[in-house]
């Protein structure tokens, strides 16, 4: 389960993704290993980034 800090992140990136650049997201999950929100993103699958649990972006 995401926390409050990714999810707030992920709806800050996710906007200006979609609705600014026109982009489709491909994938949203946590990793299991690091508790971080993994997200694929892009026409070619070519924008990923990683939200830490305390909503910093990788």
């Amino acid at each position: 389960m995401p926390t409050d800090s990714q999810l707030g992140c992920l709806y800050r990136i996710s906007y200006h993704l979609t609705y600014r650049m026109l982009q489709p997201i491909h994938l949203v999950c946590i990793d299991g290993r690091t508790q971080n929100l993994y997200v694929l993103e892009g026409q070619n699958e070519e924008i990923e980034f990683e939200v830490t649990p305390n909503g910093e972006v990788l």
